[in-house]
């Protein structure tokens, strides 16, 4: 067994390279170990493009010609999660295990969605090919919790994340903007925003702070830009209105799509706003999310208690006064150093494996 977590904690580390851009994929990692080496290894890289496993065989082809096919009969693939048992952007990825007719497979986990789980598992089997599955289970889940959030909740990962200060304030109390946190901590919220979907902000803060919610301090794509606005305050001039990213508007007041803009109108914004929100960026494929807005909009995610994870800056400074951050319930999952600030986050569930 030792030998086998060995080889899906590469799958593991494969699949995270694909983060920011597979969604609303899973993040999969595979590869080939013949006579105990690893001749092949790969990751699902982009949404539409070859899934991991697909990979792994075009290498294995590509290296051994005409003798590829006794190979891949003494081979075992390792896959961090199950293989598609249906057709979607590309084809079955256990049907094609069966027609190479690997010898063995080791799954780390079944995949949550309901046309694969359990389904690609019993295609290997059926076609004579040994499974072993559960190597590392909650790892690979944990990998994979924002797809896993999506499937089974109907929403995306919700992510909150805040900065205060060391006496717990968020804002100046007449809703100016003041910058909390040092360079470091701006570098991360940069690399966070490429790694999700999207992330929102309401009206306030785009008015106090004019923010482009764009990733300049990463390399990586911008996300999708999401601004609650009941009256639409903001005007087009705004940041978040540049041609940088696409954005859209939950307002009360039209539905319209101007160039990179939608305005989505949601009927009667003052209740159940966060999951109206929620179920209508599911229906758009919107897998992760990052809250970045002021107290207000924190607090609709809050109270609803439709969030996932929680990501706190907390400064050195103290200001005595001001808008008074969340105070979270929850115990800290981690606390880490971020430059001359404090990281700490918290899981709603507390159920991090990783």
């Amino acid at each position: 067994m030792q030998e086998h977590e060995r080889y899906i904690r590469r799958c593991l580390e494969l699949a995270q390279l694909g983060i920011g851009a597979v969604s609303p994929n899973p993040m999969v990692g595979a590869l080939l170990v013949h006579q105990g080496r690893i001749i092949a290894e790969n990751y699902h890289r982009k949404f539409g493009g070859p899934h991991a496993e697909v990979l792994v065989i075009e290498e294995v082809l590509e290296k051994f010609g005409d003798g590829a096919m006794a190979v891949f009969s003494e081979s075992t693939m390792y896959v961090s999660l199950e293989p598609c048992a249906h057709y979607g952007k590309t084809p079955p990825c256990a049907k094609l295990l069966a027609e190479y007719r690997i010898r063995r497979v080791v799954i780390a986990c079944r995949d949550p969605f309901d046309q694969v789980n359990g389904r690609g598992i019993q295609l290997l089997k059926d076609a004579g090919i040994e499974v072993i599955e559960g190597v590392l289970s909650q790892k690979a889940l944990w990998l994979n919790r924002r797809f896993a959030t999506r499937v089974q909740y109907q929403r995306p990962y919700i992510i909150l994340k805040w900065a205060q200060t060391a006496d717990g304030f968020m804002a100046p109390a007449d809703g100016t903007q003041q910058w909390i946190t040092g360079e470091m901590a701006k570098q991360l919220v940069h690399r966070w925003r490429s790694e999700e979907d999207a992330v929102l902000v309401g009206a306030r803060t785009a008015l106090a702070d004019n923010p482009r919610l764009t990733v300049r301090e990463w390399r990586g794509k911008n996300p999708l830009r999401i601004l609650i606005d009941k009256d639409l305050a903001v005007t087009t001039e705004a940041n978040i209105y540049d041609n940088d990213a696409d954005t859209i508007v939950f307002n009360a007041a039209k539905s319209d799509w101007v160039g990179g803009v939608k305005y989505i109108a949601v009927e009667d914004m003052d209740w159940y706003l966060p999951q109206k929100i929620a179920y209508q960026l599911y229906l758009m494929d919107i897998q992760s999310l990052i809250v970045e807005g002021g107290r207000k909009t924190l607090d609709l995610f809050l109270n609803a208690g439709l969030w996932d994870e929680a990501r706190v800056f907390t400064s050195s400074d103290a200001w005595g006064t001001g808008i008074e951050a969340p105070v979270m319930h929850v115990a800290s999952a981690s606390n880490q150093a971020v430059g001359p600030d404090r990281l700490t986050v918290y899981h709603r569930n507390n159920n991090s494996d990783g």
